[in-house]
């Protein structure tokens, strides 16, 4: 037969005097006050940096440097420009040359006869049946004999032309005509190889941060990007050292956690899984930092190259799992969002029910084992989370994306340390072990009122 109201014991109380543990309380409340502004804050702070991770990831991608057109024209034209500039038709020069320029004038002599000796294609019949004219008459007939003559009096002097089109390679108007040739034809061939880029995502964050280049926006959102880390990390390490002072002032203040204290606690646990869940937790990069090659002797070289940039939360990562339609993402969004969010609520909502109706852990067992049993979870928590960073960062991510650089004889940099992990998953590892204390200390009031609830 279950107890009457009137038999279940209160909860115990400690024997630490009054004044004490409202001054511990007190103290306490004011730190909870003060993680949960700068949590609020975290979170904030954080979303501003992501958004400026995001830009530099964006401006530095791939498609705008290395797969740019315009930025393999603009590499390749100085080194077209400087060799131009670099021919000197002196007399070394010009006697390696005259035979291939020789042979180049015999060949186009070679070409004009045959098109000149070629016969007349016939015309069609007249009118009435009669067979047409010859086109030409007499002087198509003469036609080879007069190409052959003019031919044969060219050949003797191409020596003397050769010279004259050497010379004229050397010549500074010669150079520059060669120059805006090549360039024209460089930019065509990299244009119907990379096709266009589309730049007006570039341009529009340009614009926004007020950057006159991308290598002046790099160095701007660097700067901002620091300027926030500094900030984030005061505020988050403040709010872990908070709850820790508040949790060593309430759980030491006696054997058993007043109802007052075991509130303040929970809060802070409540500020730690929100500033845990709704902040993002890893950043994972894939990223080229230097690729070096040779043309024409000239080095070009390609540095901070994004392949591939993602900052998201667990709420996000769950989303995102959940909507590719696949069965095996779907069950890791899952068990990513039991663990790491669905268990830790139903943690505190049971942690909830011990403080105003200790009578029901007692009664129920799935709200005991959530208020007290499930902080043996609290590590499969951290092993989900870890499970879902490992399966993000490496799942065929960085070798789908480097298979076609690697072995190609290029000089190439890849980081491997370019994911970071974020202060929300630092956030929700506080979560795990505050909970984890706060139930050990709940269970010892449990146990200590147990023997005066049970009827005689």
């Amino acid at each position: 037969m279950p107890p009457s109201p009137q038999s279940v014991a209160p909860l115990p109380t400690a024997t630490e005097p009054r004044s004490a543990f409202y001054f511990r309380l007190a103290v306490s409340i004011l730190l909870l006050i003060t993680a949960g502004a700068l949590t609020w804050s975290t979170i904030q702070a954080l979303a501003a940096r992501r958004q400026l991770r995001t830009d530099l990831a964006e401006i530095s991608h791939v498609r705008y440097d290395l797969l740019n057109a315009s930025g393999w024209v603009s590499k390749l034209v100085p080194i077209l420009d400087a060799n131009i500039d670099a021919l000197d038709l002196n007399a070394a020069n010009a006697a390696s040359l005259r035979p291939m320029v020789t042979n180049a004038l015999y060949t186009l002599l070679d070409q004009v006869k045959a098109q000149m000796s070629a016969p007349k294609p016939a015309a069609p019949p007249a009118p009435g049946g009669s067979p047409a004219p010859a086109p030409g008459g007499f002087l198509s007939a003469g036609n080879p004999m007069i190409v052959n003559m003019i031919i044969g009096a060219l050949r003797p002097h191409v020596p003397e032309y050769a010279d004259i089109v050497l010379k004229e390679l050397g010549k500074p108007q010669t150079k520059a005509a060669i120059k805006t040739y090549m360039r024209n034809v460089l930019a065509d061939g990299a244009r119907a190889t990379f096709g266009d880029t589309d730049m007006r995502l570039y341009s529009a964050i340009l614009k926004q941060y007020g950057c006159a280049d991308g290598t002046a926006c790099k160095q701007e959102l660097g700067n901002r990007i620091r300027e926030q880390e500094s900030r984030i990390n005061y505020r988050y390490l403040t709010v872990l050292a908070a709850a820790a002072l508040a949790f060593l002032l309430l759980l030491t203040a006696g054997p058993v956690l007043r109802p007052a204290g075991a509130v303040v606690l929970l809060l802070f646990c409540t500020v730690l899984l929100v500033g845990g869940i709704f902040t993002p937790m890893l950043e994972v990069q894939a990223s080229i930092s230097h690729l070096k090659l040779t043309f024409l002797g000239h080095p070009i070289a390609f540095t901070d190259q994004v392949l591939y940039f993602q900052s998201k939360s667990v709420l996000e990562v769950f989303r995102a799992l959940v909507t590719t339609g696949r069965p095996d993402m779907w069950v890791v969004g899952v068990l990513v969002l039991t663990f790491s969010v669905v268990f830790p609520i139903l943690k505190l909502i049971a942690s909830t029910l011990y403080l105003f109706r200790p009578a029901v852990l007692r009664r129920n067992p799935v709200a005991r084992f959530f208020a007290l049993e499930s902080s043996k979870w609290s590590m499969a928590d951290v092993m989900a989370l870890a499970i879902f960073m490992a399966f993000v960062a490496f799942n065929g991510l960085i070798p789908n994306a480097m298979s076609g650089l690697q072995g190609s004889g290029a000089d190439l940099t890849i980081p491997t340390d370019a994911s970071r992990i974020l202060p929300g998953y630092h956030l929700f590892i506080g979560f795990c072990i505050a909970s984890l204390f706060l139930s050990r200390k709940l269970a010892r009031g449990i146990h200590a009122a147990a023997p005066a609830a049970d009827p005689e």
